[in-house]
């Protein structure tokens, strides 16, 4: 299936650590000719950390992207009703935004944006990234791998040793899960290898 042409929403959340990977990741896709629109979680726009500065990170997806940042529930709310994305990913997709989408709480612009994606019945892709996900997410993981239309970037333990429950996915497998999934299908194994 050729990816070209197609638009596909990349959600940021706060694993400020994986920000660098998921860089590559954007540029890989806008590469391959799909249109990619950020949408940005606030933490993602506000919080300057010791893996960079909020702006300078917008500037340069905004730069990669050629797209300005879907930044508020209310730019995020219209992706439903013009139905404006063929798959949409959210990419890290931290513990709490992983909670807060199994119980179906919309008070981020990512959220906003899967639950509106989601009316349309086309893909949203999780790529999670959480200290969690073998502990209090456990059971919210499973539930969202129980919802019609919902798939996985391949994860595994990032440090079994050190850090028991935390699991990250693969994000060089993104574009392969999108194309997977825009044909309805959950790329496998979806539980890899550690890092």
């Amino acid at each position: 299936m050729g990816m070209e042409k197609k638009t596909i929403g990349i959600a940021i959340t706060g694993s400020f650590c994986t920000f660098d990977k998921m860089t590559g990741v954007i540029k890989t896709l806008t590469a391959s000719g799909m249109r990619v629109i950020p949408i940005f979680s606030e933490n993602v726009q506000h919080m300057d950390t010791r893996f960079g500065k909020a702006e300078d990170f917008r500037k340069k997806i905004c730069e990669i992207t050629g797209e300005q940042v879907i930044d508020t529930i209310a730019k995020a709310e219209p992706i439903g009703p013009k139905s404006s994305l063929d798959a949409l990913v959210i990419a890290p997709c931290t513990g709490n935004t992983i909670a807060k989408l199994a119980a179906g709480i919309t008070d981020t612009p990512v959220l906003m944006a899967a639950k509106a994606h989601l009316r349309n019945e086309k893909p949203l892709v999780i790529s999670i990234s959480t200290n969690d996900a073998l502990g209090m997410n456990f059971k919210n993981i499973g539930t969202l791998m129980n919802i019609k239309n919902i798939y996985f970037v391949p994860f595994g333990q990032d440090n079994y040793e050190k850090k028991h429950h935390s699991m990250i996915a693969h994000v060089e497998k993104i574009p392969d899960t999108i194309e997977a999934a825009l044909q309805g299908k959950q790329i496998q194994p979806v539980i890899a290898s550690p890092f």
